[in-house]
């Protein structure tokens, strides 16, 4: 992947993180309730700037709706949030100033299916106030890089879950947002596509900027990301450096288990009726 082709796209200025820099993300005390489901449980986190960050749990953890707070997306019951040192919630300019400075690539993307890959990021370049010419130009690399534009003037209801994962991350990416969020985005991707999209996050963070993704798929966090938190029933349990969240275990896999309360659990020996000719 040339690194020219990203010329332009993920510039430099305003991305490359300084001693004592604003964490790209802090939360306080952030609570989120439905019903009488307690989603997320008064948590506290503080992700670094310029780092690629895993926010990873089992199923129901909490990641997702806690993504969601974040990014502005979903009002937290109470709790602070900030995003580049500005606060998410405070009145609807403050939201306007962090939406303008992340991107976000959601579980579930729903897509302009009817506008070509093309389109849509002409489109979405435009709703974010770029210069016509220069959506142009981000656009042709961005769909270059990710290796679709071989298909760019196919509408998007003819992707499949790769290339709609591919587009997406495009769109996220075309106004070079300084924290990128990333819902579960090699869930359902196929190795060849998830392999565009990881190198093309490792060149976007080599350039300063901050990647935060969810995922419970703990080889993958650990072979992309050098800092992690760890959530469950809506809790932190452990964040920090990969190596510090790590410890002494001898994978993150088994880091997690041991945090998350999993370690020794049953895994099906009272099925003793499972398998062989028995019927």
């Amino acid at each position: 992947m040339p690194d020219q082709a990203f010329d332009g796209v993920f510039e430099q200025a305003g991305h490359a993180p300084e001693d004592g820099a604003v964490p790209a993300v802090r939360v306080e005390g952030l609570w989120k309730r439905f019903g009488p489901q307690i989603a997320v449980n008064g948590i506290d986190l503080v992700l670094p700037a310029g780092k690629f960050i895993g926010l990873v749990g089992p199923n129901g953890a909490g990641k997702t709706t806690t993504l969601s707070m974040i990014t502005g997306l979903l009002r937290p019951d109470h709790g602070r949030i900030l995003v580049a040192g500005h606060d998410v919630w405070r009145d609807p300019e403050s939201v306007a100033e962090v939406k303008a400075r992340i991107g976000i690539l959601p579980e579930g993307l729903r897509l302009f299916e009817r506008l070509s890959g093309r389109e849509l990021l002409a489109y979405t370049g435009r709703l974010r106030g770029l210069p016509g010419a220069e959506v142009d130009k981000r656009a042709a690399q961005l769909l270059d890089v990710l290796d679709l534009a071989g298909s760019q003037n196919k509408l998007v209801v003819d992707y499949s879950t790769g290339m709609r994962k591919k587009i997406g991350l495009a769109a996220a990416l075309l106004h070079n947002p300084e924290v990128l969020f990333l819902d579960e985005p090699f869930e359902g991707v196929d190795p060849v596509s998830a392999q565009t999209i990881r190198g093309v996050l490792e060149r976007y963070t080599g350039s300063g900027a901050t990647v935060v993704f969810s995922s419970h798929v703990m080889e993958l966090v650990e072979s992309l990301c050098d800092w992690v938190a760890v959530m469950a029933a809506g809790r932190i349990r452990a964040q920090g450096t990969l190596a510090d969240v790590r410890g002494d275990a001898p994978s993150l896999q088994a880091a997690f288990l041991e945090l998350v309360g999993a370690q020794g659990r049953q895994t099906g020996e009272s099925l003793d009726w499972l398998g062989g000719s028995a019927r």
